[in-house]
């Protein structure tokens, strides 16, 4: 572990961040780079454009993507616009999804863990008309109801995190499930899921995640490839009942 109790990984992915943000300025600064991003439809461009608000929710707003592989994005967009009634959401994890999702949804009811990260959203979401924003933060405990094996997460429950989908009355047409304590998340999820209704289950790619999706019984369609601001590739799952 580094110094700062945070492992490599993260230290490398930090300093990642924080070089290609300084590049994107430098660019902008020079008039090599357009502030306004290229429209989505030009994927390479606009990834390529994307690199430089990697760990910037509030900046990835303004592109107007969420956090998800460009195709699930989209799959969603496209089964969005043919509801033919106002789609509620629930949404785990907040940031430049919740932005996006609202305006696609009638109403979008988000969660978030961090109050850090969920106060800066929150000054963004305060301008939107349909966004309600909870943070509720995960419990110290040396015997979690509901653990995370995220590193650093060790000894924090969050079944109150978990449990925020019982405190909005009625069913769900579509389900983000990108924060904390995924596997808990989808087991909740999938009992206030409205017919006809999907899960989005971002980073579906790693083991813990496939051991959840695999046994719940929900029908799966895997979308992998480019994800902004990501210089790798990565997995989004968009899950259904069979």
């Amino acid at each position: 572990m580094s110094t700062s109790g945070r492992s490599p990984l993260a230290v490398t992915k930090q300093a990642y961040a924080g070089s290609m943000r300084s590049l994107g300025r430098g660019l902008a600064r020079t008039g090599l780079a357009r502030d306004e991003p290229p429209p989505v439809g030009r994927r390479a461009r606009h990834w390529a454009h994307s690199l430089t608000r990697v760990y910037d929710s509030v900046a990835m707003a303004r592109l107007d993507v969420p956090w998800w592989t460009y195709d699930a994005t989209g799959f969603v967009d496209g089964w969005l616009a043919g509801r033919e009634r106002p789609v509620r959401v629930f949404e785990y994890g907040s940031g430049a999804s919740t932005v996006w999702l609202s305006r696609r949804a009638g109403e979008v009811h988000s969660v978030e863990h961090h109050r850090g990260f969920g106060e800066t959203m929150r000054t963004e979401l305060d301008r939107l008309g349909n966004v309600d924003l909870r943070i509720i933060e995960p419990v110290p405990s040396d015997r979690p109801v509901v653990g995370s094996r995220k590193e650093g997460h060790a000894g924090l429950d969050f079944a109150g995190y978990v449990a925020a989908i019982d405190d909005v009355p009625g069913d769900f047409d579509l389900i983000v499930i990108d924060g904390r304590a995924r596997e808990a998340c989808l087991a909740a999820a999938g009992t206030r899921l409205a017919g006809g209704g999907i899960v989005v289950f971002d980073n579906s790619r790693r083991h813990r995640y496939r051991v959840a999706i695999e046994a719940s019984g929900l029908r799966e369609r895997v979308f992998r490839g480019l994800t902004p601001t990501l210089p790798y590739p990565e997995q989004t799952s968009v899950l259904t009942r069979g």
